[in-house]
């Protein structure tokens, strides 16, 4: 006889499938009223005399979200060695499935404790939160605060997860922040990188390192406005796909948010709490932001590969897994 977990996963499956048929199609006319409140904040809207060098003096970023879905007691039993916080969306239950069974497993490594937690804003189409709450249920590995759920609140979503690990995991030894379409070779991240065994490290913070300057051209995905950013050059920061740091560091660009004026680019805005920590992030070349065609040999030398579709992560997680007996 079928779990009652099977049962409730295969529910789920179902509905999303629903949901977003429903969703692709003719809107009712009437409106559909889901069982939880979503209120919208509106984040105060700085005077044009704000300047970039008095963020150090004044709450600009009080982040007064609230946990709409919350996990406070998942990290209570045990302390984790890795926190793993992966920023998706209300429609990529798919990519969530495939690494809930593939890189973001928290069984894998049995005494290595690892922890996979999931980032989300609202979305303003009830039924996805309904099913976003359902699949919370089954599997309690969300996380959803109340702002919009969109690409310019990216930052909200880490800044959620580095609240939450602060807040109710203040002890995980290694915390890693990355995106739903990465394949992160776990084997490389946690037995090369981090090192169970060794000494756990102090405000350390490692992913690929870039070193740029703001983007003028309005029609860029990455346009920052002077008026935001006056600077010419950005502090180092790293790729927003994938980045390493030590679980200390989690509450120090938490409350260094705070003080610091909101930017919607995610990895930029981290890279600036860090300069202001005085922690220099550290280049590694095993974290790539890019797509990579898979071969076994090549994939068991990096650390993260980008734009990785759910079938691809499933794909290659079951192939490097089948064949960890053959040498390179």
């Amino acid at each position: 006889m079928p779990s009652k977990v099977s049962c409730l996963y295969l529910l789920t499956v179902v509905c999303w499938a629903s949901a977003l048929w429903y969703l692709s199609g003719s809107r009712p006319s009437t409106t559909y009223v889901g069982q939880i409140s979503f209120v919208r904040k509106t984040l105060p809207r700085l005077s044009k005399n704000d300047s970039f060098s008095n963020i150090r003096t004044r709450t600009l970023n009080p982040h007064n979200f609230k946990f709409l879905i919350n996990e406070p007691n998942k990290c209570e039993s045990t302390t984790p060695f890795l926190v793993l916080l992966i920023s998706t969306n209300h429609k990529e239950f798919d990519a969530r499935q495939a690494i809930r069974e593939t890189w973001g497993d928290e069984n894998t490594f049995g005494d290595v404790r690892i922890l996979t937690l999931f980032l989300l804003g609202y979305s303003p189409e009830p039924v996805l939160n309904q099913m976003v709450e359902q699949e919370s249920q089954i599997f309690h590995d969300i996380l959803v605060e109340d702002f919009v759920d969109s690409y310019h609140n990216l930052t909200l979503k880490t800044l959620m997860g580095m609240r939450w690990v602060s807040s109710f995991c203040p002890n995980a030894q290694y915390v890693m922040k990355t995106d739903s379409d990465i394949f992160v070779n776990m084997d490389n991240l946690v037995f090369n990188l981090l090192r169970p065994n060794s000494k756990p490290r102090r405000r350390f913070f490692t992913g690929h390192v870039i070193n740029g300057g703001p983007i003028r051209d309005v029609h860029s995905k990455w346009f920052m406005p002077r008026e935001l950013y006056p600077d010419t050059r950005y502090p180092p920061f790293c790729s927003g796909t994938g980045y390493v740091f030590s679980g200390d560091i989690a509450e120090l660009i938490y409350k260094t948010s705070l003080h610091t004026r909101l930017l919607h680019l995610e990895d930029v805005y981290v890279g600036l709490c860090l300069r202001k920590l005085g922690i220099q992030p550290f280049q590694n070349s095993g974290f790539n932001h890019w797509k990579m065609t898979y071969s076994l040999c090549r994939y068991r030398k990096v650390l993260t590969v980008h734009q990785i579709s759910p079938e691809e992560i499933l794909r290659i997680w079951n192939d490097m897994s089948n064949k960890k007996h053959l040498k390179c």
